[in-house]
């Protein structure tokens, strides 16, 4: 694999060109990501005087099997900012490398730790069947909200009752645009069911509304999933 050195708008000159390679060594990066396909660095350079504090920028792009990774830096010069790009794609390279070493079971438990390290974990038998919950004496039970909880347990549950009088949709984004958070729980006005709006893409929102169903309503259930007619 090479590395591919471009400019976008500038000269790359060929002495950056091999403190790039000397830089940025690939037995380094395939040590940390075997899958490596190509590894693309692109020069650009900001005319403009009053930025000349952050005047060259170099972005390096690793593409892999898995997601790409991509780094970027500007400083005063090329090889300032390579050297701050190269920092910063190997500690995202080396976030990978821990993430997927973690997965390959680095830190697992074995099975007889399971029931003394994770809170609620089910007990074994001798057979490995699981232990009918009648036989785990003294586990002691509470409840938060409308859950039922056995032993510490890793749920928790804050609960909040609000009293909300209803509003139109527009006084909805005005109240979430107020509060500053990305959803808002209110009571529509018209329909007088609860509803949701919620910020989706720059400056567009959606709404979900809720009604009651009214197979449930008249005591009537159905199946998960519902039914598929024939």
């Amino acid at each position: 694999m090479d590395i591919v050195v471009k400019g976008r708008k500038t000269e790359v000159p060929e002495r950056f060109r091999k403190h790039v390679a000397e830089k940025l060594k690939l037995e380094k990066i395939q040590k940390l990501d075997g899958k490596v396909i190509s590894l693309d660095v692109e020069v650009s350079k900001e005319p403009n005087p009053r930025q000349a504090d952050r005047s060259d920028r170099v972005e390096i792009t690793l593409r892999t099997r898995g997601p790409v990774i991509r780094a970027e830096a500007s400083a005063s010069d090329q090889y300032a900012a390579l050297d701050l790009a190269q920092e910063k794609l190997e500690a995202r390279l080396r976030k990978q490398h821990s993430k997927r070493s973690t997965r390959r079971g680095n830190g697992r438990l074995s099975a007889a730790e399971v029931a003394d390290r994770v809170p609620g974990a089910a007990t074994l038998n001798g057979d490995g069947s699981p232990v009918p919950a009648e036989e785990d004496e003294g586990v002691p039970t509470k409840r938060i909200g409308s859950l039922e909880i056995q032993g510490e347990g890793p749920i928790v549950v804050r609960e909040k009752s609000h009293v909300a009088a209803p509003m139109s949709l527009d006084q909805a984004l005005y109240e979430m645009e107020l509060v500053g958070h990305d959803f808002y729980l209110f009571v529509d006005s018209e329909t007088k069911e609860p509803s949701v709006v919620y910020r989706r893409h720059a400056y567009d929102y959606g709404v979900i509304h809720l009604s009651t169903d009214p197979m449930v309503s008249k005591g009537e259930s159905e199946p998960p999933g519902g039914s598929l007619g024939g």
